[in-house]
């Protein structure tokens, strides 16, 4: 996966914040990671679903085509 660099970036981060005594820093890091990872997993939805929009049968109304 090309975003799977995103997730080592941040797990880098947050070692450097906890062996700098910054807490709030690393937890903050860790809601970063869940946000990524769910932003990323719809993006990833969107993408396959877009993909499946090709598949659609096209259906032709029985009274033709045009306006009612």
């Amino acid at each position: 996966m090309q975003t799977d660099w995103i997730f080592d970036v941040l797990a880098d981060l947050k070692t450097f914040a906890m062996s700098s005594d910054l807490p709030k820093l690393a937890a903050q890091l860790d809601n970063s990671a869940v946000v990524a990872m769910a932003e990323i997993s719809a993006l990833q939805e969107r993408r396959l679903n877009l993909g499946h929009d090709n598949d659609k049968e096209i259906k032709s109304r029985p009274q033709g085509t045009g306006p009612r």
